[in-house]
């Protein structure tokens, strides 16, 4: 039986860049940062006090990127989306969603680029 979601893997170009990011702009913490022998390098992200669910940073080191099978999206769940989105932009993030939009009659959502292209979702649900 199934019973949750362990994690999400990304393939990421800079390991450090991409620590940097979801850490000191996401705010998610750093678990482990391992270099398996065959030079690929592995880190685990959670957030505090929820390590249930953990984000997976997947270097390749020397053999480069796949071109297939990177995620399509990581969402995360805000409480105030607008002070989010403004909170990115002024940190620079690059944004595909300027403003929050509204979804599933009353779901709201903006989309955003992590430092390797990766979509990310801001997510807040119904009120």
């Amino acid at each position: 039986m199934i019973k949750k979601l362990e994690h999400v893997g990304v393939y990421v170009n800079d390991m450090d860049e991409s620590i940097r990011f979801y850490t000191e702009v996401l705010g998610l913490q750093l678990a482990a940062r391992k270099r398996l022998a065959n030079q690929v390098e592995l880190s685990f992200l959670s957030f505090p006090g929820s390590s249930n669910i953990e984000l997976e940073l997947i270097g390749r080191g020397t053999d480069g990127m796949p071109d297939n099978g990177i995620v399509h999206h990581i969402a995360f769940t805000v409480t105030d989306i607008g002070q989010e989105v403004e909170r990115l932009k002024g940190l620079g993030v690059r944004m595909l969603d300027e403003e929050p939009r509204e979804i599933l009659d009353g779901v709201q959502i903006a989309f955003f680029f992590g430092p390797n292209g990766e979509r990310l979702e801001l997510f807040q649900p119904k009120a």
